[in-house]
């Protein structure tokens, strides 16, 4: 289960590091996968897997690009601005996967839909795909009997390692997030990488909230992700912005999550077991209080232009 749980953290925060790589911090991460949780359960009944994937990212992409109009060329304040699209978010898949709306919305994307599917609050699980052989193996056998995504996200954490490191696109990315103006000096089009970095980050949350209903949990229900977007932007400062840090980062979260659990079956945390719930929520805030630190900021390599705004005129 600390795999599963781990997964969500860990697709939503490899999108978020080349956000706030190139200076865009992203805190409408939690709507869009809720978002992106809400679209996969509608297109899964109606169309299965592949098609409520496909469309969670896109809508991801599509709220980012929300960000990235508002942030990026209207220079709006990127704090407010990513509160609200987690509001809003939050907002629209609880009325869109109501049941009368998503009765209405299930019709018209496929009108041939048995009824039973129509009244239904859950959706069919990714089924597990064991790699032979490695799945067997004692201990680690459980990274190998997993579902698609949870092999995606190995695939992806070390390539988007390699592609921001080893690159010079990633250079570029990593130079707008650290001094837009110099950047710009140089002939790197600092509004469309900042656009793009945000919409991959868009993307990569769409397909976390994807992976936390199709994968974790397929049974809807309005707030899904429970604050499990901001733990993956603490996740982000956590793993220093480091694809491959993050890894071992979220399967911590996911690690301190599933405890709580085990905890209450040996007795611990039975009168509030609240309390024990609290635990992934303390690490996030602890962290976001530390990159408030100045000291500490620049000890970690805080990209220098986070959440401030660029403009050719200043």
């Amino acid at each position: 289960m600390t795999v599963q749980v781990g997964t969500v953290y860990l697709l939503a925060s490899l999108g978020e590091i080349y956000a706030e790589r190139s200076g865009i911090l992203n805190l409408g991460l939690e709507g869009i996968m809720v978002m992106g949780a809400a679209i996969s359960f509608i297109f899964t009944l109606a169309y299965g897997h592949l098609a409520a994937i496909l469309a969670s990212i896109i809508v991801g992409i599509l709220m980012s690009l929300i960000l990235a109009v508002m942030a990026i060329y209207m220079r709006l304040n990127q704090t407010v601005t990513g509160l609200a699209l987690t509001m809003f978010g939050l907002g629209l898949s609880g009325f869109l996967a109501s049941p009368e709306i998503r009765r209405i919305i299930l019709l018209a994307l496929n009108p041939s839909l048995p009824e039973r599917l129509l009244a239904i609050q859950e959706a069919p699980k990714l089924p597990e795909i064991p790699v032979p052989g490695l799945s067997e193996i004692p201990v680690i056998g459980c990274f190998f009997r997993q579902n698609v995504l949870v092999y995606i996200s190995y695939m992806a954490a070390p390539l988007m390692w390699f592609i921001l490191f080893k690159t010079k696109p990633g250079l570029s990315l990593r130079s707008v997030g650290e001094n837009p103006a110099a950047a710009d000096a140089m002939g790197i089009n600092v509004f469309k990488l900042r656009c793009a970095a945000t919409m991959i980050s868009g993307g990569f949350a769409g397909l976390a909230g994807a992976y936390l209903f199709l994968g974790f949990q397929p049974f809807w229900q309005e707030g899904l992700t429970a604050g499990k977007g901001f733990i993956a932007l603490s996740l982000v400062i956590l793993s220093t912005w480091n694809p491959l840090k993050a890894i071992l980062g979220a399967y911590l979260f996911g690690g301190v999550e599933v405890i709580q659990y085990r905890l209450q079956l040996f007795g611990l945390g039975a009168l509030s077991p609240y309390l024990l719930a609290m635990l992934p929520y303390l690490i996030a805030i602890a962290a976001l209080i530390a990159v408030s630190i100045e000291s500490v900021r620049k000890r970690i390599g805080v990209p220098a232009s986070l959440g401030i705004p660029y403009s050719r005129e200043e």
